[in-house]
């Protein structure tokens, strides 16, 4: 058998006069060894140069025969190596080349030769000799925590039975020491080692060790700057975003090196040049030195270069806009100090969609097409000319406007909200705006909305424009149990937030319920041995469906039993129940802008008292009555996520009033208070509870308030506003303030004990029987931090009139995926209450501070967890109140 191409003869006497020529010469046998072992390569290379394929003979391929060690059957072999019987061809030539070619590329296989077993005449009888690749049997990974291990398998593509080749095990090695590298482990190794597999199995098999070694991560110690004297070592390392030094009182930059950040940051250090004038600084030399504790050391060498100034900006090419109005937009003058990279935000801020800058200018008034460069045309004496190069183009029209991915919201609830239309005009605007607004819909995952462009034709001013969804869950249920006030409280609440009311009786649109037409329905129940509560509530977003007018209808109903401390059970001949039903429209208007809402609702309670004496009231039988009017006005321009806002603001200030029914009612109050005084203190004077006296102004009591509060009689203020402003990618902080006032039209009828503020605690308002407002404080107990009670000298139980809050919480998320958003947050907050305006200190504030983490699941809606320290004591406490641990249910703050 005979290699099909066969040197071993050539080679042989090569070899030989090699030999001959090397013994000749006058140096050491290990030189004479290592000369005639590099003749023969150069003298084979040439050799194999001189090959030529047309110098091959011409044969009729006899039987082809496969050998070597393959799991693949002989007829598939020959079959793809394209070689058959019969066939005529040069040997050597290029046939047999592209046999091998082909067998290579399927990478099947270690070893491929091609053999020539006899020939006959014209006639050429081929051997094919290859080996399987092996194939990985088990892997074996030390130096990485089992639970990493899987992502590992994954990433790196280790799956059992993968062909094990060279370009597999450098491949690994690559990607597991970049990605160890990239977390801080600077002195990663890998080793990999490979063992075959011996046993009745035909099948080529490796064992796989995987070694890593990820070592110690490589912090850095300090990083030195040499060649600046412009700006100081503290500015030029601050510029630098993600390599930071060992600073233990920081904690969201770590000082671990990566090489990828650290070169993006020696990017960043030339452009806080560029910034403050010193367009030509750059990096003359950085090197990094590895200390004896393990640490680096970072110094790099800087050209500061000299100071530039603009000078004269012009533009070219504008007909749209005039030159004086560009340069407003601008707004950079000449003899400012030169900063090239605000001059390019000024021109196009792609870190902002909605900027104020000249590229949205254009694009917001329709010439996507438009393309603006600024040209440095001259830089004598230090002073930078600019001249702005604008194509203006042509003014592009929406041709097509679609969405996809929303399978079960009806294409007429998300078409409502989109602003982009078929013949109008292009804006990015809004484009931003339609993502805001399909994203506070709650029916989509906001972070997977895009705005795609298709089919862009600039020569016939036209766009298509497709909106890409991605629909999530937008029904809550809650089901729940626990125990409290005395007894076991189950509550269960549905909530469909993309209801269809119009299918209801339609037996199909059940999947499970009636879906896709953007309406809200909500049902809830809570129940124990004291108390029920049943409610209901609907609201239409778009009432007719033409205009942004939403209806909104509750219904609600609560049976509260007084506790008997005897039997300690409920006493149901003793109740309190309470009756409410509210309508409300709120239109979305379109000045000042089209952010603002203006809301209206009107609302009925009924307040029935039964034999209920707790303390609560002064009266224990009777009625009052609620009728009041609530009008709000509001502005939310919050972007994207309603669950995770990362800019815009949300401000809104209501008033909720009464008819003033002292006027017309024919009631002298004066009168009534003065009666009402002197039964107090005719009560006061009693000797004991069972006197005639006692009796007497207590039934006198009761029925005084019984006529103040039959019909409600009130106004109340409130107002709250809170701003979102992203610091870094992803971290918000969010800034709030509220105020609340209780006040009474006639003094001499005084404030209503309903409708009240109670401040501290988690906000949960459980047991709100008497319509109050629980306003979340953390780090104190719920609803403690009331104003103190004259007569006991501690927290009142009947809440306060008057309130303020400051906030201000730093949010930063774990994951925002659609299954699941949670983050975590940090706050500080203060607050105070008070019973009387003229008491009133909106800065006398008990203060706390803590930590939290909120965790938003669309079939249970948001929930959550604060550690709140409270820094200041309890109203008539001496001490200040210290830890409390809030849990959260349904809100978000």
């Amino acid at each position: 058998m005979k290699l099909l191409l066969n040197i071993k003869k050539e080679n042989d006497d090569l070899g030989k006069q090699v030999s001959n020529l090397v013994n000749t010469l006058p140096i050491t046998t290990y030189l004479k060894y290592c000369l005639a072992i590099l003749f023969v390569i150069i003298s084979f290379s040439i050799q194999a140069q001189e090959i030529n394929y047309s110098d091959g003979k011409k044969y009729t391929l006899g039987d082809i025969t496969v050998a070597g060690n393959s799991t693949f059957s002989e007829q598939t072999i020959i079959t793809y190596s394209g070689l058959r019987k019969g066939k005529e061809m040069s040997i050597p030539g290029e046939d047999i080349a592209n046999a091998i070619k082909k067998l290579w590329g399927t990478k099947l296989f270690s070893d491929i030769e091609v053999y020539i077993t006899k020939i006959e005449g014209d006639t050429a009888y081929l051997e094919i000799r290859l080996s399987d690749l092996p194939q990985l049997n088990e892997l074996k990974i030390n130096g990485i925590k089992k639970g990493k291990q899987e992502s590992i398998i994954k990433e790196a593509k280790l799956n059992k039975g993968v062909k094990v080749t060279e370009n597999l095990l450098t491949t690994t090695k690559n990607f597991l020491e970049k990605k160890y590298k990239k977390e801080g482990f600077l002195n990663t190794k890998i080793y990999i080692n490979t063992l075959e597999v011996k046993d009745s199995i035909e099948t080529a098999r490796v064992n796989m060790v995987l070694n890593v070694d990820k070592g110690e991560k490589v912090k850095i110690k300090d990083i030195v700057f040499n060649g600046n004297d412009i700006l100081s070592d503290k500015k030029l390392r601050k510029a630098m975003k993600s390599t930071k030094q060992i600073n233990r009182l920081r904690l969201l930059k770590r000082s671990k090196f990566i090489d990828s950040a650290y070169q993006a940051d020696l990017s960043h250090v030339v452009d806080k040049y560029k910034e403050n004038g010193y367009r030509d600084a750059r990096i003359v030399k950085d090197s990094i030195i590895v200390n004896d504790d393990k640490t680096i050391s970072i110094n790099i060498d800087v050209n500061e270069g000299e100071l530039y100034t603009f000078g004269d900006i012009t533009f070219i090419g504008n007909t749209v806009y005039t030159n004086e109005f560009l340069s407003r937009v601008l707004r950079i003058r000449k003899g400012d100090t030169y900063n090239g990279v605000e001059l390019q935000k000024r021109i196009a801020d792609n870190s902002k969609p909605d900027a104020d800058d000249i590229t949205n200018w254009y694009q917001n008034y329709g010439y996507l097409f438009s393309q603006i460069n600024p040209v440095e045309v001259s830089a004598d004496n230090n002073i930078i000319d600019i001249e702005v190069r604008i194509s203006e183009g042509k003014p592009a029209y929406f041709n097509n406007v679609s969405v996809v991915g929303n399978d079960k919201t009806n294409d007429h609830v998300v078409y409502r909200e989109i602003r982009t239309r078929p013949g109008q005009l292009y804006s990015k605007a809004n484009v931003v705006r339609t993502v805001r607004e399909l994203g506070q819909m709650g029916f989509f995952d906001a972070q997977e909305i895009s705005p795609n462009f298709n089919n862009p034709n600039p020569n016939e001013g036209t766009i298509d424009m497709e909106y890409s969804v991605k629909e999530t869950g937008s029904s809550q249920i809650e089901l729940q149990g626990g125990y409290g006030g005395g007894g076991f409280i189950g509550t269960l609440g549905l909530s469909f937030n993309n209801f269809a009311i119009k299918d209801i009786l339609k037996k199909d649109a059940y999947k499970p319920i009636p879906m896709g037409d953007g309406q809200k329905l909500a049902l809830r129940l809570q129940a124990s041995r004291f108390f029920q509560t049943y409610s209901f509530s609907f609201s239409e977003p778009w009432l007719g469906g033409k205009r942004p007018v939403q209806f909104s209808t509750s219904l609600s109903h609560t049976k509260q039993f007084l506790f008997n401390p005897l039997t300690r059970d409920a006493d149901k001949s003793r109740s309190f129940n309470i009756t409410g039903i509210t309508f409300g429209l709120a239109k979305r208007l379109s000045v000042p802008d089209d952010y603002f809402t203006l809301s209206q609702a009107i609302s009925f309670q009924r307040y029935d008292l039964n034999n209920y004496n707790t303390g609560l009231f002064t009266f224990g039988d009777g009625y009052s009555n609620n009728l009041s009017y609530t009008v709000g006005l509001s502005r939310n321009n919050t972007s994207v996520d309603p669950i995770y806002p990362t800019g815009g603001s949300n401000f809104a200030v209501s008033a909720k009033l009464s008819l003033p029914y002292s006027l017309f009612n024919g009631v002298d109050y004066e009168k009534l208070s003065e009666d009402y005084d002197d039964a107090l203190q005719r009560r006061a004077n009693a000797e004991s509870t069972s006197d005639l006296q006692f009796i007497e102004a207590n039934r006198e009591i009761t029925e005084i308030d019984q006529e103040r509060y039959k019909w409600l009689e009130f106004y109340k203020v409130k107002f709250s506003g809170e701003w979102y402003t992203q610091l870094a990618k992803d971290l918000v902080l969010r800034p709030k303030i509220e105020f609340g006032f209780l006040g009474a039209y006639n003094n001499a009828r005084g404030v209503i004990p309903f409708e009240r503020f109670f401040l501290g605690g988690d906000g949960l308002g459980n047991f709100a029987l008497d319509g109050r407002e629980v306003i979340q404080l953390r780090g104190y107990p719920n609803q403690s931090l009331t104003h103190l009670d004259e007569a006991t000298g501690r927290a009142s139980n009947d809440g306060s009139s008057i309130y303020n809050k400051f906030s201000l919480e730093l949010r930063y998320p774990i994951t925002l995926k659609a299954s699941a958003k949670i983050y975590a947050l940090g706050f500080m907050e203060g607050g105070v209450s008070y019973e009387k305006f003229r008491d009133y200190n909106p800065f006398n504030i008990k203060r706390s501070a803590g930590l939290g983490i909120r965790i938003f699941m669309p079939a249970f809606g948001l929930l959550g967890i604060d550690f709140g320290h409270g820094f200041d004591p309890l109203p008539g406490e001496t001490v200040k109140n210290g830890w409390e641990t809030h849990f959260i249910i349904g809100q978000q703050f």
